[in-house]
């Protein structure tokens, strides 16, 4: 064979290697830019400031990701009633939900240290840090794994207040009222003499209106202003000792998380992480101002005593330990918070 020739062959057999190669890393790039389309439903109304946030979270999960996943949201209630998010999410009717683990927490006990812990963490870092330096993340992902669901992250932000319809200025006060509550909270409250009705956050309004509840638990200061909890409760009680921080989440369905590639759970972990930061400086921020709005409003501000607080906590405490149900990962996760809040000298 002429050296001619043999260049020729060698020329044809490169191109063809060429072609096969770019052929079979065809399919890999076409998947690196294909678009994946979600749909969310979140926990609040439209036009309130939580939800502004859930705005915000969908389009820095698209711009994370250069516009290839897209989260179409949804407000409360919108795609399914809240108190059937779980299963519909689970069941695939839509891949995520923004929720509190509180309400899932008769099912799955476990989820009840992972909303709030009453009379527990005094400040949102001090339970952030649980999640992402103590293991919480973790134990939380295990306990969603069984229903075919995915721990994404927490938003970590403070204390909600207690609206009433009448006055309570003492832990004494609260037995034989009737309030609606949900998660360890419901459990705690319940030690203290409360008949506890749990209802989804989007009901609490009707409920103050219809007298169906004295007093209740629903959201930080300023969503529950917009939600008009100023018309239906003129008291609203601080600090918010049944829920001194609090903790709503990212869940999304398994078999749907397991198809995103790496980059796309990321954006998720990394928007959800801005957000929880971001939407807790904006709480602590209008906190300052909203209260002067409830009081134009007719409402009266009453503050519980740090000394009637303290002397309530070991009761609240034994309801704690009660709400494990003695589930391992419940009783884990306590003692993984116990622990820690030990550390941080909030308990002896």
């Amino acid at each position: 064979m002429s050296d001619m020739n043999l260049r020729r062959r060698r020329l044809i057999q490169s191109a063809v290697a060429g072609a096969a190669a770019a052929a079979a890393a065809a399919p890999r790039v076409a998947s690196a830019q294909s678009t994946v389309t979600w749909r969310m439903q979140a926990l609040w109304d439209g036009g309130t400031t939580p939800q502004k946030f859930e705005e915000l979270f969908v389009k820095r999960v698209s711009d994370l990701t250069g516009g290839r996943f897209r989260i179409n949201l949804f407000a409360a209630g919108q795609i399914v009633p809240a108190a059937q998010a779980f299963d519909a999410v689970r069941g695939g009717a839509f891949e995520m939900m923004k929720t509190f683990d509180g309400y899932e927490a008769g099912k799955i006990p476990a989820l009840a240290f992972t909303s709030t812990v009453p009379f527990g963490f005094n400040e949102s870092d001090e339970y952030e840090a649980w999640f992402y330096e103590k293991g919480g993340l973790e134990m939380a992902r295990q306990a969603y794994a069984p229903a075919g669901l995915h721990y994404i992250a927490p938003t970590v932000y403070g204390q909600e207040p207690l609206h009433s319809k009448v006055p309570i200025r003492r832990i004494a006060d609260l037995a034989g009222k009737k309030g609606r509550f949900v998660g360890l909270a419901s459990t705690v409250m319940g030690a203290f003499g409360v008949a506890v009705t749990p209802l989804p956050t989007g009901e609490v309004y009707s409920a103050l209106d219809k007298g169906v509840v004295d007093m209740a638990d629903r959201g930080d200061l300023t969503a529950n202003y917009e939600a008009g909890l100023a018309e239906v409760a003129k008291y609203v009680i601080l600090p918010g000792f049944h829920q001194p921080t609090t903790a709503t989440c990212y869940v999304a369905n398994r078999g749907a998380w397991d198809k995103l590639p790496a980059e796309f759970k990321a954006a998720l972990e990394v928007a959800a992480r801005e957000v929880s930061s971001a939407l807790r400086q904006r709480i602590l921020v209008n906190d300052a101002a909203v209260l002067a709005k409830y009081q134009a409003k007719g409402c009266e501000i009453i503050r519980f005593s740090a000394a009637d607080l303290a002397a309530a906590r070991p009761k609240a405490i034994e309801a704690w330990r009660a709400a494990t149900k003695g589930d391992a990962l419940a009783t884990r996760m306590l003692d993984s918070q116990i622990a820690f809040m030990k550390e941080l000298g909030l308990m002896s």
